[in-house]
């Protein structure tokens, strides 16, 4: 399923954090390219991301009151048309924040307890050791039912396509695979938080999560799309190199199969105002944003498992931590990174996913990683290694 993108190193400036399938590379000490202003060198970031290979991309990078946007490619290979930075995407696995933070809400409210076995609140999913706390942090134990959903890619890829997947379906799948041990990032956990939602409310997860944060906080591009197929405004592509060599769109899709661990469209913009609401406090007590803020202590043999919280996570750049997550669906990707006070924020949407060859840097990412590091960091900063590499944590081979 992989095909090989064409890339001009001599446009790239790569900085490789650390990748999924390749082994972590240092960054160079070089510092970046003079710009003229910090805008055109996030311009300038942007479109290396596009010259590493990608489609298409856009972006939104916010420092205190100041906000910028730019794009960069096109969001349709076939007409040529540009992409545009207000677009909606499907943020995927970004959607995990959004339920964790509803969970929290309810544990303020004493609806629900952090530590509480799972089987309290839904008897038939009881897994020894599986609490609510360890459903938010990936060290449930419990498998992550993609891999048996996407068993035969070439086939059940298209299947999904228009098929409804329950997920009481999905949380069956997940509980039946052997379990896992310490950190392992699972979409059944947050599937099975959504039902936590369902049953302590009396209301669809969705709808519990729009009328706590998406509707309060004037979200007006993010919405839970169900089993209805098409992203409702404007939009890119969502492309994956496909067998044959043709890039094929998957932006038309039933998000069923992944629900409340990742089932969200939303914008850059939004994204950066629900983070920004988030880390300052507006959303969470004290108490429930220490809670979210704890993550799973650092294991050098798992580099991927350092820093994730409960629905969040902290990784390190150049100039310091940042909180936030990525988002991986069938043709979309996003980042969605926050320093500690929500003061400095990027988001960056991608519309190419799974065209990585493995042992191959993955150009895309590095260039990515770099615009990141630029918009979080500032244009003076020279880049270097960090000293945990980072592996976006949603991520499935196909």
């Amino acid at each position: 399923m992989r095909r090989r993108i064409a890339t001009s190193l001599a446009t790239v400036t790569l900085v490789v954090l650390g990748i999924g399938a390749a082994p972590a590379a240092a960054a160079t000490s070089s510092a970046r390219p003079v710009a003229a202003t910090k805008e055109d060198a996030l311009r300038a970031a942007l479109d290396r991301v596009t010259a590493a290979g990608l489609p298409g991309t856009f972006a939104e990078v916010r420092n205190g009151h100041h906000t910028w946007r730019g794009a960069s490619g096109v969001a349709d290979v076939v007409t040529g048309r540009a992409m545009r930075p207000g677009y909606q995407h499907r943020v995927a696995s970004i959607t995990k924040t959004f339920v964790a933070t509803t969970v929290l809400q309810l544990v303020a409210e004493r609806k629900i307890a952090l530590d509480a076995p799972l089987g309290q609140y839904l008897p038939e999913y009881a897994r020894d050791g599986a609490t609510v706390r360890t459903l938010l942090n990936h060290t449930s134990t419990i498998g992550n039912y993609i891999s048996v959903l996407f068993a035969d890619p070439a086939t059940d890829i298209e299947r999904y396509r228009t098929e409804t997947v329950p997920p009481r379906e999905l949380a069956r799948l997940g509980l039946a695979m052997p379990p896992t041990a310490g950190y392992a990032y699972s979409n059944t956990n947050f599937v099975l938080l959504g039902l936590i939602i369902e049953k302590v409310t009396g209301r669809p997860a969705a709808a519990e999560i729009t009328r706590r944060i998406i509707r309060p906080l004037g979200l007006r591009g993010t919405y839970f799309p169900g089993t209805y197929p098409h992203i409702a405004g404007p939009h890119a592509k969502a492309y994956i190199p496909w067998f044959d060599g043709e890039l094929r769109d998957f932006s038309v899709y039933n998000m069923s199969w992944l629900g409340m661990a990742g089932e969200l469209v939303s914008t850059t913009a939004d994204l950066d105002r629900f983070y920004r609401a988030l880390l300052t406090g507006r959303l969470l007590r004290p108490a429930e944003m220490t809670a979210m803020r704890t993550v799973v202590p650092w294991d050098e043999a798992t580099p991927e498992a350092g820093g994730y919280g409960l629905g969040i996570y902290s990784v390190a750049l150049t100039c310091g931590p940042v909180w936030g997550h990525d988002g991986l669906a069938l043709g979309h990707s996003t980042f969605s990174w926050h320093s500690p006070d929500g003061s400095r924020q990027a988001t960056i949407a991608l519309n190419m996913t799974h065209y990585q060859i493995p042992g191959e840097p993955d150009l895309i990412l590095g260039a990515t990683l770099e615009f990141l590091d630029l918009a979080l960091c500032g244009p003076t900063v020279s880049m270097r290694a960090t000293s945990k590499p980072f592996v976006p944590v949603d991520r499935f081979s196909l």
